[in-house]
């Protein structure tokens, strides 16, 4: 009975921390800096220039 009991406890400590991996690992992939929405190349469009 001892070894039943270890094993359970052993099984529920590991899916406790493969779910606490993924929730580390989704928020650090979710924490990177936003990236503007600036173009790099710009295009004068006909009859806004000069």
């Amino acid at each position: 009975m001892p070894r039943l009991l270890a094993a359970a406890l052993t099984m529920a400590l590991a899916a406790a921390l493969a779910v606490g991996a993924a929730l580390g690992i989704v928020a650090l992939l979710d924490a990177g800096p936003e990236q503007p929405n600036t173009p790099l190349v710009t295009y004068e469009q006909a009859g806004q220039g000069s």
